[in-house]
């Protein structure tokens, strides 16, 4: 085998994870840490199985409703975000919340709270019944009108369409995002909005990175959940590239099929996906040839995000404060 033509592992730069995904499993990390398990956190902390599996091993216990919750017990709100009435929930049943909201969904949060509060209706763009969709849905003070693609917009019905405002999810596409905001800049010429700076830089600099190493690659592989929003676009973009692209969970899902003919393998992974993920594919990669392994250039991320300041100190969480 080591006499055959080497495949290429195009390797792109930056992958995997993100400062607010990191942030956010750190505080479930440092809750169990402090206060010893189990610690309670609604919804997956962030989309990716083996990350949940790993803190469910060490404490953690994932529930869908706040209901689950025993009293008292500490609780974990999840990276994507929460409703105003869930926060409320939260402090009627005198649960004491470690908010691990990643700071760009809480930024997006306070730019539709801030255009409400100057009177105007407030336009999300994202995909209906994700987590953080929902989430933002639930903190702008009179609801949201929800678009996913440009072709939403032409039905689009608002009250007052001289005064508009457009917040957006943000692991959306990047170009599908542009379409939409022009749509709704064509239609509603007044709106006002973030152009494409709502979608994080973590996924835009993945965006792009894939972009890149899929012109030179056979067959895109994304390492990811298949309820990963980020993970989804990855895979999308390859796809529009007319490259064989495809997501998945680990290296136990790459098919031999779809190595027939391959001699340059684009990898990435979503902004949820541990590294370790990555490097067992490029293993399981070695058994259809030696593989060459490429680090694409790219760009580098220096962000980060610090814990909640109670998580720092290592104090008590208070009954009657949800911590950011």
């Amino acid at each position: 085998m080591s006499d055959e033509k080497p495949i290429r592992v195009i390797l792109a730069n930056p992958r995997g994870f993100c400062a607010g995904v990191t942030r956010a499993i750190e505080i479930v990390d440092k809750c169990l840490e402090l206060y010893g398990p189990p610690v309670y956190v609604r919804h997956e902390i962030v989309h990716n199985k083996h990350v949940v599996d790993s803190l469910r091993a060490r404490g953690a216990v994932f529930v869908d409703e706040l209901d689950e919750v025993p009293h008292g017990a500490v609780t974990v709100f999840s990276a994507h975000g929460v409703s105003k009435a869930v926060i409320n929930d939260a402090k009627q049943r005198q649960l004491p919340v470690v908010d691990a909201t990643c700071p760009l969904v809480s930024k997006v949060h306070k730019e539709g709270q801030n255009h409400a509060a100057r009177g105007r209706e407030v336009v999300l763009i994202g995909h209906a019944g994700h987590p953080e969709v929902e989430g933002t849905q639930g903190q702008i003070p009179g609801g949201v009108y929800l678009v996913s693609a440009a072709s939403d917009v032409d039905g689009l019905v608002v009250r007052d369409p001289e005064n508009l405002a457009y917040v957006t999810q943000t692991t959306l596409s990047v170009d599908d995002t542009r379409e939409v905001i022009e749509a709704l800049k064509l239609r509603f010429p007044g709106i006002v909005g973030p152009d494409v700076k709502d979608i994080c830089y973590a996924t835009q600099n993945r965006q792009s990175a894939v972009r890149e190493i899929a012109r030179e690659a056979d067959l895109l592989l994304v390492v990811g959940s298949r309820n990963s929003s980020n993970s989804n676009r990855l895979r999308e973009i390859g796809a529009e590239m007319g490259k064989p692209s495809f997501l998945i969970a680990d290296a136990e899902a790459l098919r031999p099929e779809w190595m027939e003919g391959v001699s340059t393998v684009a990898v990435t992974a979503g902004a949820s996906a541990p590294e370790a993920l990555v490097q067992g594919l490029i293993d399981r990669l070695g058994d259809f040839g030696r593989v060459e392994v490429i680090e694409q250039a790219g760009v580098e991320e220096h962000t980060q995000f610090k814990l909640p300041r109670i998580l720092q100190d290592g104090e008590r969480i208070k009954v009657d404060e949800s911590v950011a």
